[in-house]
């Protein structure tokens, strides 16, 4: 049995996820968002530090599975990107989590079974996956299928169990 916590990274929007994959079996735990004001982008990476340790004190996930970065279309929201994804690391490597990091197309091709899948298409998948009564936000919706993929590779990978 494991927790996965699996988080889709924004400085602005922060989605998370956390399931439980016991064998085969995945469970759902929980999902939202980390929402930051229009505040400086220190604060906004304060903010994303804080919301993911207060959610790995709540869940005390074994794992972490993030989105790894992709090219924006412009580089200053792909820096802030990375910013984002490195206030949630640090804060996963501070509580002693291992991280493992998703391109967005794996994720998608784990989940949806095309790494071109859009966003409504991703939401559903992890609906049925997860037996959820609707569709959750789509941010939330991608952490919970990152930490999906997770739980896929690491049922063929055993390097990637703690």
């Amino acid at each position: 049995m494991a927790i996965i916590l699996g988080i889709d990274p924004g400085s602005r929007l922060t989605g998370y996820g956390v399931i439980q994959q016991t064998g085969r079996q995945l469970t759902y735990l929980g999902s939202g968002c980390i929402r930051t004001a229009v505040e400086d982008l220190p604060t906004r990476l304060k903010r994303i530090y804080a919301g993911v340790s207060e959610i790995i004190l709540q869940f005390q996930p074994d794992m972490f599975a993030i989105e790894q970065v992709f090219m924006a279309r412009n580089a200053d929201s792909a820096l802030k990107l990375g910013q984002a994804r490195g206030a949630a690391i640090v804060a996963a490597v501070n509580n002693d989590l291992p991280v493992f990091e998703y391109a967005a197309r794996l994720v998608k091709q784990s989940v949806v079974g095309t790494g071109a899948a859009d966003k409504k298409q991703v939401q559903h998948m992890v609906k049925l996956l997860l037996k959820l009564p609707a569709s959750p936000q789509a941010d939330a919706a991608d952490a919970l299928a990152i930490a999906i993929t997770h739980a896929h590779i690491t049922r063929y990978a055993p390097q990637c169990k703690k």
